[in-house]
């Protein structure tokens, strides 16, 4: 499956928030200033294109609803992360993820106890 760019990923998350939704709406959660409607319309072309979106007919309205999951996608995108800069190790990126995210102290305090409960789900 084709990444998304910047444009095509936003439209997405908004297609994401709504899970059904009509261009009327989406055009409603645009920030000023607003794309032109066909500008969104191309990117909606392109990212069903792609696979990321199906739309159903009402009359002559198109209602938009995503083909993947949010989680999906940001998964394999991780995923390619890790594997191009990486070297394929997960534990390389968590090593730098953590290092650099500027965390605080509760914050990795947290992910210790989101670690450990990852490791008695598997334990079992």
């Amino acid at each position: 499956m084709q990444q998304l760019s910047k444009s095509e990923e936003q439209l997405m998350e908004y297609i994401w928030q709504q899970d059904r939704v009509f261009l009327k709406e989406i055009m409603e959660l645009y920030p000023d200033p607003k794309p032109a409607v066909t500008t969104v319309m191309t990117l909606l072309k392109r990212i069903q294109e792609k696979g990321y979106v199906a739309y159903q007919l009402y009359g002559n309205s198109r209602q938009y609803y995503p083909l993947v999951k949010k989680s999906d996608y940001f998964s394999r995108h991780v995923k390619g992360i890790i594997s191009n800069y990486f070297e394929n190790s997960p534990l390389q990126f968590a090593s730098f993820f953590t290092r650099e995210a500027d965390f605080t102290t509760d914050q990795l305090e947290e992910l210790r106890k989101i670690v450990e409960l990852e490791i008695e789900k598997r334990k079992k």
